[in-house]
């Protein structure tokens, strides 16, 4: 992407609804010229439950956004999760007329790869390429210009359903702004996120939001698997309300003021305090009962993953560990216990290489919102034989767009 192009970025989730308009320095950095957050409505586990609701909030970021840039956002890259996500792997071959391999060719196998049959109700969302095969050599990164007489070439394949992906366009598309592309969270973290050394020796990208958990696993360079987890942040505010009989706002902060995954290092005389149901004073708790409470779900959730990560049949390919990140990754002693659990090192990350306003995104938090600009980017600048590698399927039309407004206030 040219310098100085501007990008814009929706980071649609359970919690939170992020804008940033961006504009790109060089290939490697981005300044921050407006940022819109706003709380989500409408949205839970990552799909759209009630589209005025959720069409309001993301309307409300997008001009917080434009106000702040003083600049009109009329398209976006947007984020996606949700449990309706799955993924696959798939091959294709072609044979090669004329021994040498042209762009044409690489173009030719990226559709085949591509062709397959999936249920009307699902759309495909990215096509990843892995390496090449030439007549039996694998390991070819950029197969053109070679001489083969057949070429091979393995894609993972992520898909999503397909009304769960319009609804959340349309609540995109009421507020006048275009959807570029959708990408998947853990993809988007990935580009900001994650070292070329760290995606060459094995690593798995894990972002725990709200409502979701998404996991992306890279080996020599290439995303080996992706998944979403209907499990995070919110389930272990969930817990907190129900155990000390709070409302789930006043749960949500002590969670964050108080909380630890860890009750060992957490000392017997630490309280915190705050007012139940029904009682007019606020009450006095050991911090470590709130530690236990925290550590059990944590635990669960490490559990799910490690059960994630072994399904995937790579658990032993994973030198470089696990890179944690989203909000819940701010809980004090997660990485460890992550670490305990998987048998893994484990390290939190946070977005970087960025300029601007930024005081509110040098957080875990944000390292969607941020790697979706990079995305973005990445995207731009690929060739054409490689833009399967970020490939998305995306509809717009002025007669949807006006169909939608008319059904909302």
């Amino acid at each position: 992407m040219e310098k100085d192009a501007l990008i814009t970025a929706i980071d649609v989730g359970t919690t939170k609804i992020c804008t940033l308009t961006a504009q790109v320095m060089d290939e490697q950095n981005v300044r921050i010229l407006g940022v819109g957050i706003e709380p989500t409505q409408g949205i839970r586990k990552g799909m759209v439950i009630d589209i005025p609701l959720a069409a309001n909030s993301i309307a409300l970021s997008i001009k917080k956004a434009e106000r702040a840039s003083g600049l009109q956002i009329d398209n976006a890259v947007v984020s996606i999760a949700g449990s309706h996500i799955s993924s696959f792997n798939n091959k294709a071959t072609v044979g090669i007329v004329g021994k040498v391999i042209s762009k044409e060719d690489v173009a030719r196998v990226l559709e085949s790869v591509k062709a397959i049959s999936i249920p009307n109700d699902r759309t495909i969302l990215h096509t990843l390429q892995r390496t090449f095969t030439l007549d039996g050599t694998e390991g070819i990164r950029n197969p053109k210009g070679m001489y083969a007489n057949r070429l091979d070439v393995e894609a993972h394949i992520i898909t999503g359903d397909e009304l769960s992906i319009e609804n959340l366009r349309q609540c995109i598309m009421t507020a006048e702004v275009d959807v570029s592309q959708f990408v998947l969270n853990s993809l988007a973290d990935a580009s900001v996120l994650l070292s070329e050394i760290e995606k060459q020796m094995g690593v798995i990208v894990c972002d725990i939001g709200g409502g979701t958990t998404d996991l992306a696993l890279f080996i020599n360079n290439d995303v080996w698997h992706t998944n979403v987890i209907s499990v995070g942040g919110n389930h272990i505010t969930t817990d907190i309300a129900q155990a000390f009989h709070l409302p789930f706002s006043q749960a949500e902060e002590v969670k964050k003021m108080h909380g630890s995954a860890l009750p060992q290092y957490v000392d017997d005389d630490e309280y915190f305090y705050c007012r139940t149901f029904g009682k007019d004073e606020a009450a006095k708790f050991k911090r470590k009962e709130l530690a236990n409470v925290i550590n059990m779900r944590v635990e669960e959730m490490f559990q799910l993953i490690m059960q994630e990560i072994k399904r995937s049949g790579y658990d032993d390919l994973l030198a470089a560990g696990m890179v944690l990140t989203g909000g819940t990754a701010l809980l004090p002693g997660i990485d460890k216990l992550g670490s305990q659990i998987l048998g893994m090192p484990v390290r939190i990350a946070k977005p970087d290489k960025i300029t601007g306003m930024i005081d509110q995104l040098n957080s875990p938090a944000f390292s969607t919102s941020v790697g979706l600009l990079y995305w973005s980017m990445l995207v731009h600048e690929s060739s054409p034989e490689d833009v399967a590698k970020a490939n998305t399927i995306v509809t717009t039309g002025d007669k949807i767009k006006d169909f939608i407004k008319s059904l909302l206030p």
